[in-house]
């Protein structure tokens, strides 16, 4: 039974979060662990890369911050560089902000010109087809596991 504000930690399946010491802790501290079913999330995409790259950004503290303040501060420093200077592989290496922005069509359609020129240059050096620098229109969560899925449904039907 839930008693009024209690906390509840949501996260995904990972070992880590699972983990008996973690488990542990939480019972502890009093916070009820829940989780997301295996397979299926419903999660946003760009706060999920956004998680995933600061848990391993190597700048990321060795030791607990000394304070609250220094974790904002180091948090705040990290979305700064995250939105205005990581250049994401998801969205053809763009800054979040320039899409944001909607500065992302522009720069992508220059990308391609630079590649056209390059392989109109010196074809010799083209084994393929340039890169695609097409927009990316929609951004999805696992969108291999999404297609992998369709098509068992395609099949059973």
């Amino acid at each position: 039974m839930l008693k009024k504000n209690q906390v509840i930690l949501h996260s995904d399946n990972g070992s880590p979060m699972k983990g008996a010491i973690m488990l542990a802790t939480l019972q502890k501290l009093g916070i009820i662990p829940s989780f997301s079913r295996p397979s299926v999330s419903n999660d946003n995409p760009y706060s999920e890369s956004l998680f995933r790259t600061l848990k391993y950004v190597p700048i990321y503290p060795e030791k607990p911050f000394d304070t609250l303040l220094a974790a904002r501060k180091w948090v705040g420093g990290f979305v700064g560089w995250y939105n205005y200077q990581h250049l994401h592989s998801g969205i053809k290496f763009i800054t979040p902000i320039q899409r944001h922005k909607g500065h992302d069509e522009k720069i992508l359609k220059q990308r391609t010109g630079v590649y056209l020129q390059a392989k109109a240059k010196s074809p010799h050096r083209w084994s393929k087809a340039i890169r695609n620098w097409s927009e990316i229109k929609e951004v999805k969560l696992n969108p291999d596991k999404c297609k992998n899925t369709l098509n068992k449904l395609k099949l059973a039907v």
